[in-house]
This record gives C-alpha cells, structure tokens and sequence, in this order.
C-alpha cells in the first residue's frame, strides 16, 4: 500500500511539475525525486496511457485540454486571419462538376467565401451559415440535410441528418473540428454531434481536415476519428514544424496555407 501511495504522489508531483514548466525530461525527473530512469519511464507512460501528459522523446509536456467551444456566432473573430487562409487554399481542391460535402463551423464556412464561380458543382451540407450564403448563387447545387438543429453551432445534427447522410456521396469531404492530438485522434466537444460527423466522413472519397494551428495538442471529449482516416489537413503556419513532421510520420498528406 505505500509503494502505491508513493506512486500516486510522485505522479500527482510530475503532474503539479508539468503545469508549472510545460515540459520536463526523464533526466530531469531522475534528479528530482531520485529515482531511475525506468521508473520516470513508467510514470510517465502511465501517465499518457491516462490522458494526462503527452510523453515525447526524453521527456513529457503537458497536455492543454480543451474548453468548452464557444457559439459559432461568438467565435468568427477567433483566428480569422488563419481561418480565411485555410479556407482559400481548401477551396482551391473544389474541381468543376464535383459533388463536395461541407461541415459546420467557422473554418469550413471560411471555404464558401474564397470558391469561385462554377458552371455546375453540387454542395452538400449541414451548416445553416453555409446554407445561407450559397442560396440563390449561381452555378451551386444545393442540397440540404436536415435533422436537429443544434442551435449553438447552428447545424443540423442527428438520426435524420444521418440517414440522410447514408443516401448521398461526395467526392470530397471538408470537416473541421475542436481538438487534434498525435495520440488520441481527431476530438470533439458534443458526443451527439460528433456522431453525424462519423457518418459525414463515410460518404467522401477523399476525406480533408481542415483547423487552426491553436487545435493541436489539444484533446476534447468526443472522438471523431484517428488521423489516419484523413486524406489531407489543411492548416496555417503557426503549426509547429514538429507537429508537421509527427502528422506526417503517420502518413498524412499536410498542406500549410500560404499567408
């Protein structure tokens, strides 16, 4: 029983150290509490295996949890700038005649302003913001899932939106989301809302991610996907080159918008 306690107050020590530094060594944490270099090991991997820490070569960082996602009609100032990058270089995948499937969100919303005019491209979508700026224009095919409408992030969510959902295809799917973590996927903040973004990602042929810089490292409650169900991610340049290479690693095609 106090080899379990000591156990716990290292760990819950390594955790207090983590919040203050933002990243220590196994070297480090060997001179701190006396210990070896396995033991600091298991630690730290017990730790991650609990979603607490993010290890990494040498050492762990702390892992920046989620917050709760604000409105989307409160978030439009949030990483603007970024956002509209991502959305031109995302647009600029749409091909003439292709059926495309966009989601909910400030980032994908930033894709409809930079899409040019179309003879004949057909666009599937759950967003109302996205509904409302391509009614009536030109060239677009709209087609409309309905369902529940999720009123904070203004999306129709739900049974109906994916039955809907399992009638259609897309050749190319554009989906953002909350939090990216090299370990735990792809997350989200609401369970039932991350349940018709799994089926929104079945239908595409080619599946595109497209996020900030500020959801990396990060990890929410809802799990959408491992990253290897993504074909291409679209983010801007604050990502760390790190970041970049981990993606990559795992097979990922990353695409970093011009600025």
């Amino acid at each position: 029983m106090d080899f379990q306690v000591s156990n716990l107050e290292r760990q819950n020590s390594i955790l207090a150290l983590l919040e203050e530094q933002k990243r220590v060594s196994v070297s480090f944490l060997c001179q701190s509490f006396s210990i070896s270099e396995a033991t600091a090991r298991r630690d730290l991997e017990y730790l991650a295996s609990a979603g607490k820490i993010r290890r990494v070569r040498g050492g762990a960082i702390a892992l920046v949890k989620s917050s709760p996602e604000l409105p989307v009609l409160q978030r439009g100032d949030e990483h603007a700038r970024e956002k509209d990058q991502i959305g031109r270089a995302a647009a600029d995948w749409v091909a003439e005649g292709e059926t495309i499937f966009l989601g909910s969100g400030t980032t994908i919303h930033a894709i409809v302003r930079h899409l040019p005019e179309f003879t004949q491209l057909t666009v599937l979508t759950n967003s109302l913001p996205i509904i409302n700026s391509l009614i009536g224009r030109p060239g677009i095919n709209l087609i409309i899932l309905g369902g529940f409408l999720r009123e904070s992030e203004l999306s129709f969510i739900g049974h109906i939106a994916e039955q809907a959902l399992s009638e259609v295809r897309a050749d190319k799917v554009f989906i953002s989301a909350r939090a990216v973590s090299m370990e735990y996927g792809v997350t989200n903040d609401f369970m039932a809302e991350t349940a018709t973004d799994r089926a929104i990602l079945k239908i595409g042929r080619q599946t595109i991610l497209a996020v900030d810089h500020s959801k990396f490292g990060r990890v929410s409650t809802a799990f959408l996907a491992p990253l290897q169900d993504f074909d291409l991610l679209i983010t801007d340049r604050g990502i760390s080159p790190e970041d970049v290479r981990a993606l990559e690693q795992q097979g990922l095609q990353v695409e970093l918008a011009p600025g």
